[in-house]
């Protein structure tokens, strides 16, 4: 077993001393070279990681890769410190601070609210904070560019809906995606490329709106159907195999009676 024990008292402690030492001079020279730019991708890879051990209920999984991603933080919070911007200690308390503004219902007046109430405070809040920075000309303004395309295109869409630029039902939602496809099927007759890329990312956001008048997570619904369309194609795979013949061979409607079987099954 690793003996950890020099590099701390405490297990936060041993990882500040251990990311110190990777960026010493004697340290790692990969982790020395290393800056904001160059690491974020992979702070965004670990926090799909913890996402994928917690849709497959892997608790020893979930346990590593929440270790993965914090020493993502560990390693942007050391980059800060030597360049003597902020440290992970600062980060804990900005931290702690806001989470306690955020729930003044638990801090402050102790006021009982539902989970929606919640939900719709909270954005009150961060709306606040955002005013007060000072930095936002726009309610669409500080929503991430490096978010998945579906998320931010529900995050921009919910903070229009904040200020009443909203459907006020469905029908209206619908009718929208009628008229994008519509328009895409137009684009394609025409073989423009332009319009047609421009016309299927209307199509999209138009079918993000639904999902979120819908109160569905565009992403979770779209990374469901994957799995499930992977599950059923490799079936087919597999049925192919069994019978000892490629997939290359097999014609559509061949494919596709195993594919309603996979369903079935």
């Amino acid at each position: 077993m690793t003996d950890i024990s020099f590099l701390g008292d405490t297990p936060i402690g041993r990882l500040k001393s251990l990311m110190q030492k990777l960026r010493s001079d004697d340290g790692c020279p990969w982790d020395k070279e290393q800056s904001f730019e160059t690491i974020a991708p992979y702070t965004i890879e670990e926090a799909y990681e913890v996402h994928e051990a917690i849709s497959q209920k892997d608790m020893p999984a979930l346990k590593e890769e929440l270790g993965d991603l914090m020493f993502q933080v560990i390693f942007h919070a050391q980059i800060a410190n030597e360049m003597n911007a902020f440290n992970l200690d600062d980060v804990c308390e900005d931290l702690t601070k806001k989470m306690v503004r955020r729930h003044p219902h638990v801090f402050g007046s102790g006021d009982n609210r539902t989970v929606a109430e919640q939900t719709i405070a909270w954005e009150a809040l961060k709306a606040e904070e955002r005013k007060h920075k000072g930095d936002q000309v726009s309610v669409l303004d500080n929503v991430p560019l490096a978010l998945p395309a579906l998320m931010r295109a529900e995050k921009l869409q919910k903070r229009a809906a904040g200020v009443g630029f909203d459907w006020p039902n469905l029908d209206g939602v619908l009718d929208k995606i009628v008229e994008e496809a519509s328009e895409l099927a137009h684009a394609n007759q025409d073989n423009d490329a332009d319009a047609i890329e421009d016309e299927m990312g209307d199509l999209l956001f138009a079918v993000t709106n639904l999902a979120r008048k819908l109160k569905i997570d565009p992403e979770k619904a779209l990374r469901r159907t994957n799995d499930k369309f992977t599950k059923r194609f490799q079936y087919i795979e597999n049925k192919a195999q069994a019978n000892n013949v490629k997939l290359n061979d097999m014609s559509l409607e061949e494919m596709e009676k195993d594919w309603q079987d996979a369903k079935t099954a």
